[in-house]
């Protein structure tokens, strides 16, 4: 199958929209935002590696490059295809990492609106820390968006944010600055409050979503206080249910109060292509996750000048 056309697919910039490319395992139905997808061929041959993670099914060379295979199915505790040979490898790329992911199907692509998008029970998806980013409702079918960034640190913990990474920023000292995160991944938000807390940002407050984000910041904003006071600069994701991040970035940097505050897009989905939205959208700095060391030195740079209150 041909390599998928992002400039054609990824939409119009702070619309709130995504696209999901619906798949199946087990007859199940699953999704992927569209602007992690590199392209999707059919399912071939690999090559085992000793030692690896039992999900990984192994290794292969579509042309010049060697792409690790996850097995959706046995990861997710499903059974296995009863077509095979229909099966799919849905390649990605997200954290400037390339991955491919054994599915048994692809469905199509649908166009629907963050606000479509729930979190999903946490006892039934493995609590707060588990498998789905949201339940997508399209055309009476819930579709299951999978959390693929958490599926590949699982899988592979050093693609993920490193604690360690923070050393080379030196010695550190404590800043009262808050800091505001949106970031719907229970176990990233952890790990970036962290590594905050670590670098002497200890005054965080943590949203769910860029709805959540936005709420606080009209709550701010409606108390009349210097808003530096209450917010020197706004972390946030991209894919986020209820409101993404393109969308907040455009409501702050067009509200004439809340326009100043920094904003950061750190996001596994940063390329070219979405750095152009980004700034269209007046985006202060977009970093790739899981650059944790960058992100301080921004917030750094970006707070400066700021006066801690």
């Amino acid at each position: 199958m041909q390599a998928m056309n992002q400039t054609d697919i990824l939409l119009e910039s702070g619309t709130n929209e995504l696209e999901i490319m619906e798949f199946t395992i087990a007859g199940e139905l699953f999704g992927i935002n569209v602007a992690k997808v590199k392209e999707i061929m059919m399912a071939r041959p690999v090559k085992p590696m000793q030692r690896a993670h039992p999900d990984v099914e192994g290794i292969y060379k579509p042309r010049d490059e060697v792409i690790t295979v996850i097995d959706l199915a046995k990861y997710l505790g499903l059974s296995v295809s009863d077509n095979p040979e229909h099966d799919i490898f849905i390649v990605t790329n997200f954290n400037n990492l390339d991955f491919a992911f054994h599915v048994h199907s692809v469905v199509g692509i649908d166009r629907i609106s963050w606000e479509q998008m729930r979190k999903p029970d946490k006892i039934v998806y493995g609590g707060e820390e588990g498998v789905a980013t949201g339940i997508a409702e399209f055309e009476s079918r819930l579709i299951t968006v999978l959390d693929f960034e958490k599926i590949v640190a699982e899988i592979s913990p050093s693609t993920s944010i490193q604690f360690s990474d923070l050393e080379k920023l030196g010695e550190r000292t404590r800043s009262d600055k808050t800091i505001l995160i949106a970031e719907d991944s229970m176990l990233l938000s952890k790990m970036i409050i962290e590594s905050l807390h670590r670098s002497g940002y200890v005054n965080t407050i943590k949203t769910d979503n860029g709805l959540e984000a936005w709420n606080y910041l009209c709550e701010v904003k409606a108390a009349g206080d210097p808003i530096n006071a209450h917010v020197a600069c706004l972390v946030t994701d991209i894919e986020m249910p209820q409101m993404d991040g393109h969308r907040l970035t455009k409501q702050v940097k067009d509200d004439p109060v809340l326009k100043d505050i920094p904003v950061i897009l750190f996001s596994s989905l940063i390329n070219e292509e979405m750095k152009r939205k980004g700034e269209e959208l007046g985006a202060d700095e977009q970093i790739t996750k899981p650059e944790i060391a960058y992100l301080v030195s921004v917030i750094d740079r970006l707070t400066k000048d700021q006066n801690a209150e």
